[in-house]
């Protein structure tokens, strides 16, 4: 098999206008940066692009500035060879484009300094994500997803919000959530009230819009808790290759959902501060921005002291868990936990799962801390669950318990 080089690489990203010249020493100094080649490759097809935009609108690459960068981020694309498919470049894509902006102010080629690749707020999101941070108790990843949920609404909703009423908001919702599962379309909903609630205390739409947002009919908690049986739990465990500092961080991050119960925003937020090694505790920032301290078993805190000391890479950061290739940088989310869940479960060969979350192991920590007789009111302590009525939820899950509970089935009535 022919292996994939450099000059595969180059041809890979085709041709790059005006940046062409500069690509392959972006590209050599990403891979010496410890990016992989195809890293690099998709960093490089961003440079092109941008080179390509700028020949189309007869721009000199020397005059690049942050004005420009701010009309590429928007411009819904049809340079030639773009892969975008008429959509505006997203958000992680305009970083890439900002990192070879500043590999050319490096070198002298544009004097500006690399701007910030966040776009432009639409004016009815103005104030919006700050009003939920400070009067709503929601974390900065929460705001961030509900406003961003809110501007694919926007379209529908239009920018003159003293114009809005029901029939516009029930509108705008269901377009945006036809197709979607109920989970989903109910964040969409969380997302539209908070922003029709910003909007009447600011005195910009009239009161009470948001009790025109329809809900999503469900039972609540009608389902049974989605788990894994405890041996299914250790082969995950185990399926980790502590040889490299992949397999180390996994471990880690595994036994602190499975014998913890985090959820995977603990494990994004989690810092080294909130280690305290002496005492054997775990400062945890759960939702609302909560803060609860738990101890930390020895197994967890012996897998995550070992990845801390031998397999954490060296970043000007406190975030515990980081990306071991580069660019090194905390982990982006829960989607990139719940891949790391995803992942053991390939590796551990358990094919048939009811989720391949990260909320897996929550699931199966609460029941298992159940089934070797730890009480609700101790496991919704170590859950951090606002009610005890969602730690019952996990008792449905304990047959033996419910036969013991069970009333008989009435005889029938005789003719």
């Amino acid at each position: 098999m022919k292996s994939y080089d450099l000059d595969d690489v180059l041809r890979d990203v085709g041709p790059g206008g005006c940046a062409e010249t500069y690509i392959p020493g972006f590209v050599q100094s990403l891979m010496e940066a410890g990016y992989t080649l195809l890293t690099a490759r998709d960093y490089a097809r961003g440079a092109g692009h941008l080179g390509r935009w700028m020949d189309g609108r007869d721009l000199d690459l020397a005059r690049l500035d942050d004005r420009h960068l701010e009309e590429f981020a928007g411009h819904r694309c049809a340079c030639p060879g773009s892969a975008t498919g008429g959509r505006a470049p997203s958000r992680r894509y305009t970083e890439r484009v900002c990192r070879f902006v500043g590999h050319l102010r490096r070198l002298g080629v544009v004097s500006a300094a690399p701007p910030s690749p966040r776009r432009r707020t639409p004016q009815p999101l103005v104030g919006f994500r700050g009003w939920m941070l400070q009067h709503q108790g929601v974390t900065e990843r929460t705001a961030a997803r509900y406003e961003r949920m809110v501007a694919k609404m926007l379209p529908d909703l239009g920018d003159e919000t003293s114009d809005y009423d029901a029939a516009l908001v029930r509108r705008a919702l269901l377009d945006a959530v036809r197709g979607r599962s109920p989970a989903h379309a109910k964040t969409f909903i969380s997302a539209l009230r908070a922003f029709l609630r910003f909007l009447a205390i600011e005195g910009r739409c009239r009161p009470h819009l948001d009790r025109a947002v329809p809900t999503i009919p469900e039972w609540r908690l009608a389902s049974l808790p989605r788990h894994l049986d405890a041996d299914d739990v250790e082969r995950i465990i185990d399926s980790c290759e502590l040889d490299d500092a992949h397999g180390v961080r996994d471990r880690a991050v595994l036994l602190l959902l499975a014998r913890l119960g985090l959820r995977a925003g603990d494990i994004v937020d989690m810092r080294l501060s909130d280690v305290d090694w002496p005492a054997g505790m775990l400062k945890v920032r759960g939702k609302a921005r909560r803060e609860t301290v738990l101890p930390l078993p020895q197994e967890p805190g012996d897998a995550l002291l070992q990845y801390v000391v031998g397999a954490r890479p060296e970043a000007d950061t406190d975030r515990v868990f980081l990306c071991v290739n580069a660019p090194i940088r905390p982990l982006s989310g829960s989607s990139t936990v719940s891949g790391i869940v995803a992942l053991a479960l390939r590796r551990a060969e358990i094919t048939v799962s009811p989720s391949r979350g990260a909320h897996l192991l929550r699931h199966s920590a609460a029941v298992s801390m159940l089934r070797s007789g730890v009480s609700v009111d101790m496991i919704s302590t170590v859950l951090r669950h606002q009610s005890v009525d969602m730690t019952a939820y996990y008792a449905k899950v304990d047959t033996a318990l419910l036969a013991k509970v069970a009333q008989p089935w009435p005889e029938g009535t005789p003719c």
